[in-house]
């Protein structure tokens, strides 16, 4: 009888200030002369926006060859497009949080209706959000009003003129209302409860009959993603390091910035090549 196939190892994991980051977000403590080289990843408008250190850039490349590897991601599916990742091109990808899985770039279709059905059901409309943050955002601090993939919302704020009890007011009105609110960088997110990375990473798994999964990520959006996962690492910064948020399966690295990126796939990859 032929050796019967291994099942997968499945890495979902979080992009933004997790695996790529942008200039502002490096973090590069240390003296010029040993700043580690970077590889951009991004360019959006002509312009660099994102990037990896060259190691890391090689470790997802191995990473790619060795497990199923999944880019978890709120971004809609046009910015992430936009992303040039190294190694093979992932067959799924995970857009607008959850909200929609891509197979070989193409929206799985029955996913996303599954998805805005439940939506439907369980939360208060998008509009009802949408119009909340319209009349209470103050234009001072506000650069940008977006809605994702009629999904979701975020604004683009000014963190220095920020009310940070605004945050929190808004976060407890949202509560009540089936939406998260999660505060990243310069963005302040409104979502759904049940539009979740979890979720499309367990559909994921299912397809591909993943033996053990693996995940990363650094805000408050990434904790279901973490706590479905087998095992799951979170950077020294972010959402969750800021709150000292863990778990038993989680472990939370010291490094910050871009250095955390390399970190964590190199734990993605000594994992995924340990026998279990």
């Amino acid at each position: 009888m032929p050796a019967q196939a291994q099942a997968p190892v499945l890495v979902a994991s979080d992009l933004d200030r997790t695996l790529i980051y942008s200039a502002a977000a490096l973090a590069l403590t240390m003296p010029d002369a040993r700043a580690p080289r970077l590889l951009c990843v991004e360019v959006h408008e002509s312009r660099p926006l994102s990037y990896m250190t060259e190691t890391a850039a090689g470790l997802l490349s191995e990473l790619g060859d060795a497990a199923v590897f999944v880019p978890t991601t709120t971004r809609t599916r046009k910015q992430y497009q936009r992303i040039n990742l190294p190694g093979p091109a992932p067959t799924y990808a995970i857009c607008a949080n959850g909200g929609h899985l891509l197979v070989d770039g193409v929206t799985d279709v029955d996913w996303h209706a599954r998805v805005t059905a439940r939506l439907a059901d369980e939360c208060a409309p998008l509009e009802e959000i949408r119009a909340h943050l319209q009349e209470t955002a103050d234009p001072l601090w506000v650069r940008k009003h977006r809605i994702a993939e009629d999904l979701f919302v975020y604004l683009v704020v000014e963190r220095e003129l920020l009310p940070e009890d605004w945050v929190k007011e808004l976060a407890v009105w949202a509560e009540n209302r089936g939406w998260t609110v999660s505060l990243q960088g310069r963005k302040i997110y409104a979502v759904p409860k049940p539009l979740t990375k979890s979720a499309a990473m367990r559909e994921v798994a299912r397809r591909t009959g993943a033996a053990l999964t693996l995940a990363a990520g650094d805000s408050l959006l990434d904790a279901d993603l973490l706590l479905a996962a087998d095992r799951g690492w979170r950077p020294g910064h972010g959402e969750l390091a800021d709150v000292g948020w863990t778990a038993p399966a989680i472990t939370a690295l010291p490094e910050r910035g871009v250095a955390a990126g390399e970190r964590i796939l190199g734990e993605f990859l000594r994992t995924v090549r340990t026998p279990q």
